[in-house]
């Protein structure tokens, strides 16, 4: 059965490691603390006080002062790291913690989770060829030295770079290794540390080159573990659950977030606000306790891109620079489909290609296969559609040498359909005002990535008022844009009036738009 040496760097709050710390081995597992020694020298002795004869806990045996981004976090953890293993020769596992972070799982199911695979769980992916590094520095935190603290010494670490840069001092990597880049947080097995321990013993080039790049905690593990261990055997993941905002800081979890950590498929969370006393208090007993059951619905990230994105939906006030001077012209006619349920829209569409001269397409820029006609690499994309909206339906109206043109709109793109009825063109807009039901709504949510098929029931009643409320804004706020040729359909409207909002849309005789109203089952779901 797995035991886990805990790897714990901490900087604050003793008593929270200590409570940390017997939580942790309370169950049979052991914990190695490196604290921090920039921190006041009674901290450390309140830790070395109550945790000092403990026979599951140990410390490094020499601490450093840690910087963010500096080698000093890997010498912390080797520090650390060589005290576990060489004290608790039973520790199958060796996992990476902060003080910030706390179980999310009971220590029977980690054992079980470990036993189940022979592997090591920690992200690595290749750092030249993967898009991991967003912003900032990327080939330049390995060749170049760095003896300054970004953050600390702004102006040295900048002028430090470019005195390297211009001297021509870029260095080569360490012979036969492909760096790799992950998260810090990782868990291993005890051959897979042995083997680290043992590689940096017999190069210690390796230690000299990591011990001056940027941020090595983002490589220096994630490399090694991807040189000595076999690619099989490697779960590119951490088993802790964490968020970034879009500032790139983390996301603080509180006491109503209970439910939700549990719910990931994660070990443990990062980080556990110090304030949520009632969270701590929870996932403390939670990591002791057995027999549970853990019903995994991961959705945690989706959620939070979901509720921080409700408070950012905006108008566009200005066309894009590529789109100015680029009508598509006062003698044409835009008919644009707005519809949620696109199923609906697409019979509509179907019905106006067999009844009227019309062309019509589909949802062109949600979806690759619209209807379309061959139009080469301008329309081999959605974000290059999307960039240049006006072009593709420029392009369209030549391929179909018309002056009149139908395609489908989500109502969630109201700023889409306002751009073009700012053109020249003359827009019309045709609203399929829709009903949804529950069993519409929960497929909608997992249409868009917002739950799983699993999720559990009180996740789903909690988030149907919210989407529907977020489905009838999107219908009011398209009704209330003030649009100057918008017609209405629904199913709950009686043919003759949706034949009449058809011919108003299209310009088409009654008998031909009461046809097209008719469709058979042109509402149905």
């Amino acid at each position: 059965m797995a035991r886990i040496a805990f790897i714990l760097l901490t900087h604050k709050d003793p008593q929270g490691v200590i409570d940390q710390a017997r939580r942790l081995t309370a169950t049979g597992d052991f914990v190695s603390i490196h604290f921090d020694k920039s921190a006041p020298p009674a901290m450390f002795q309140q830790i070395r006080d109550a945790l000092g004869d403990h026979p599951g806990v140990v410390f490094a045996p020499r601490r450093r002062k840690c910087g963010w981004g500096e080698w000093s976090l890997v010498a912390a953890t080797l520090e650390a790291l060589r005290a576990a293993e060489a004290a608790f020769p039973q520790a199958t596992h060796f996992y990476m913690l902060s003080g910030d972070c706390m179980p999310i799982k009971s220590a029977e199911f980690a054992r079980s989770f470990l036993d189940a695979e022979d592997c090591d769980f920690i992200e690595s992916f290749d750092f030249f060829e993967s898009d991991w590094i967003k912003t900032g520095l990327k080939e330049e935190r390995l060749i170049y030295r760095h003896w300054f603290n970004e953050r600390s010494q702004q102006k040295l670490f900048y002028a430090s770079v470019k005195l390297q840069q211009r001297l021509g001092l870029a260095r080569e990597v360490p012979r036969d290794l492909q760096v790799m880049i992950g998260s810090q947080w990782w868990c291993l097995r005890r051959q897979t540390v042995e083997a680290i321990l043992d590689l940096i013993r017999q190069r210690p080039e390796i230690v000299r080159f990591f011990s001056t790049t940027w941020i090595p905690d983002e490589t220096f593990f994630q490399t090694l573990v991807a040189h000595l261990v076999p690619r099989t055997q490697i779960r590119t993941r951490t088993l802790t659950f964490l968020i970034f905002t879009d500032y790139g800081m983390p996301v603080v979890f509180c006491n109503d977030h209970y439910d939700l950590l549990l719910r990931q498929d994660y070990l443990f969370a990062r980080k556990i606000s110090p304030e949520a006393l009632e969270l701590r208090e929870r996932l403390g007993a939670l990591w002791q306790s057995t027999g549970l059951d853990f019903p995994i619905a991961a959705e945690g990230r989706r959620l939070f891109a979901f509720l921080t994105g409700r408070g950012r939906i905006g108008r566009r006030f200005a066309p894009r620079f590529w789109e100015a001077d680029g009508s598509l012209g006062a003698e044409r006619v835009v008919h644009m489909i707005v519809a949620k349920k696109w199923h609906v829209a697409k019979r509509l569409a179907a019905a106006i290609r067999h009844h009227t001269p019309v062309p019509a397409v589909d949802y062109i820029f949600n979806e690759l296969d619209a209807n379309l006609p061959e139009m080469g690499r301008v329309a081999s994309s959605l974000s290059k559609r999307e960039r240049h909206r006006r072009a593709l339906v420029k392009l369209l109206f030549d391929e179909f040498e018309t002056n009149r043109l139908v395609f489908c709109v989500d109502p969630s793109a109201l700023n889409l359909v306002a751009d073009f009825e700012k053109d020249r063109a003359e827009t019309r807009v045709l609203f399929i005002d829709s009903r949804f039901d529950d069993d519409y709504v929960r497929g909608h949510m997992g249409r868009i990535g917002l739950v799983g098929a699993d999720a559990p029931d009180d996740v789903l009643a909690r988030l149907l008022p919210v989407m529907r409320s977020d489905l009838e804004h999107e219908a009011d706020r398209l009704k209330e844009a003030g649009f100057a040729q918008l017609s209405v359909v629904s199913d709950a409207a009686p043919p003759d009036r949706n034949a009449a909002a058809i011919a108003a849309f299209l310009d088409l005789d009654w008998g031909v738009a009461q046809k097209i109203a008719e469709t058979p089952h042109l509402f149905t779901d």
